[in-house]
């Protein structure tokens, strides 16, 4: 065996240990329908969105203000305080703005929040199932943006119920239930608390996770084939969390982290989940249980290429021609012979 054919250290490797060739394939096809751009564009329209649902959220906090008078003049004598001057003046008379204006700011960020949600969901959907290596078949305009208003639905419940439960696991909520049914007096480890807030939170990442690597693409696949996935894409979004926790602890304190450091962490906490997301839609795509589910394209069209061979009969013309070109030659033959004797 020459050299060159020799196979190298990642072939070897990739022999040896199946969870290896495993994570090779993974960032194979990751890297070949361009995952890194399907994350960036995630990132775009979920930063984006936030626009229009900070409106909404604006919308609802007016309509709220709007029944209770008291707590305007409450928050008004609390911006005064805290801010004075000409910040202080604006910050309220944005939030009188915002009170009085609270019907067509509601509507225009609902309707802006849709747009960029369909854009968002459009692309998510997009970004699995290439992961998924499935086929980019055009739609009706319609039939697809109301299949994306569905999964966008479903998506917001899904994203709602886990927030909820995260809330209901977190360390306080839980002291405050404990104290609700009696057990003021029962001593918890904060440890054992944070493990168990961990705990739930990535259970519900787990189910959220398989939930979307399964039924967010294109053709939907069973949930069995997104278990595994969804249970790695979790726990690497639990460390995730842990780690951004503390690294914007560490920047907001400096006056460019407090300016910058909510939208560059916006920024960062969606790329990288979006990241984990591909990254393990295309684990559960390239393992060997789901081979099976795997698209197989339509063979290409056989053309099949007849050969004809004609021969060419002569005409009666050259029959004649020939049969005269004989005769002469016979007789110039039989006049030589005589003309010999």
């Amino acid at each position: 065996m020459a050299e060159d054919d020799k196979p190298g250290i990642l072939d070897r490797y990739r022999a040896r240990f199946p969870w290896f060739d495993h994570i090779m394939r993974m960032q194979e096809r990751y890297g070949k329908v361009n995952g890194n751009f399907f994350a960036a564009g995630i990132t775009y329209f979920t930063v984006f969105a936030l626009f229009p649902l900070m409106m909404v959220a604006f919308a609802v906090m007016g309509f709220v203000l709007s029944r209770r008078p008291d707590t305007i003049a409450e928050l008004r004598g609390r911006i005064s305080g805290a801010i004075s001057g000409e910040v202080g003046n604006q910050l309220i008379n944005l939030m009188d703005t915002a009170i009085a204006s609270r019907t067509s700011l509601g509507i225009a960020g609902l309707a802006t929040a849709a747009w960029a949600g369909l854009g968002w969901m459009a692309n998510v959907r997009a970004a699995l199932s290439a992961m998924w290596e499935q086929p980019n078949d055009s739609e009706n305009f319609v039939k697809g943006k109301l299949s994306d208003l569905l999964a966008l639905g479903s998506t917001f419940v899904a994203l709602a119920l886990t927030i909820a439960v995260t809330a209901v696991g977190d360390e306080k909520t839980i002291l405050r239930i404990l104290g609700w049914m009696g057990l003021h007096d029962v001593a918890i480890p904060s440890v054992l608390l944070k493990v168990v807030t961990i705990a739930i939170a990535t259970v519900l990442s787990w189910a959220l996770f398989t939930w979307m690597i399964a039924r967010l693409p294109r053709e939907r696949l069973p949930f069995s084939s997104s278990v595994r996935a969804g249970l790695i894409a979790a726990i690497g979004f639990e460390l995730f969390k842990q780690v951004a926790s503390i690294y914007l602890s560490v920047i907001m304190h400096g006056p460019a982290g407090s300016t910058f450091g909510p939208v560059l962490g916006i920024m960062v906490f969606a790329y990288i989940t979006a990241r984990l997301l591909l990254y393990a839609t295309a684990w559960a795509a390239t393992s060997d249980e789901n081979r099976p589910l795997a698209y197989v394209p339509p063979p290409e069209p056989v053309v099949i290429t007849t050969r004809v061979e004609t021969v060419e009969r002569p005409s009666k013309l050259g029959v004649i021609a020939a049969f005269g070109a004989g005769v002469i030659g016979a007789l110039g033959i039989s006049w030589l012979g005589r003309g010999g004797d």
